[in-house]
């Protein structure tokens, strides 16, 4: 058994015409919500054996804000990655890692909860997470639908 956190960037900044897509921060409110749902997670026992993240500035302070203890693998395949680029990095992962996050970015990263599980999600918002189990024994199992959605946990969904 195999465990996956699909999680979505929090919310960026996009008040600095000057950066690059890569380059934006998050705004006041990712910086606020990527901490609570770090606390959310933490209720929900989240410890992965790894976070694998997208290079972009907004997805590698989302990794910091939501945990400090795991690991943090920064893959440039995430940004921009079409759905066969999500799944081979999956086929990929090290096999001795049985729980392992991925910090991304939309449309992708819904697309891949959706290439996943049988449960259909229209559109992940900023600092949303999908916890998937996957029934294989190596990660270069997976396939489309051989996982179940645990849970789908976003900030407005607490208020």
């Amino acid at each position: 058994m195999k465990t996956l956190y699909l999680i979505r960037h929090a919310k960026s900044d996009w008040k600095n015409p000057a950066l690059t897509d890569s380059e934006r921060p998050l705004n006041k409110r990712g910086l606020r919500d990527a901490p609570f749902m770090a606390k959310k997670l933490n209720e929900l026992s989240f410890n992965p054996d790894l976070i694998v993240c997208s290079p972009a500035q907004r997805t590698k302070t989302t990794a910091e804000l939501i945990s400090k203890s795991t690991s943090c693998l920064y893959d440039a395949s995430i940004y921009e990655a079409s759905l066969n680029d999500l799944t081979h990095l999956i086929n990929s992962l090290p096999n001795e890692k049985t729980a392992i996050a991925i910090i991304g970015h939309n449309p992708s990263i819904t697309n891949l909860s959706n290439y996943l599980t049988n449960d259909f999600i229209s559109n992940m918002p900023t600092c949303s997470i999908v916890k998937i189990e996957l029934e294989i024994d190596s990660w270069n199992e997976t396939i489309q639908g051989i996982g179940t959605k645990k849970y789908f946990i976003y900030p407005k969904a607490f208020v």
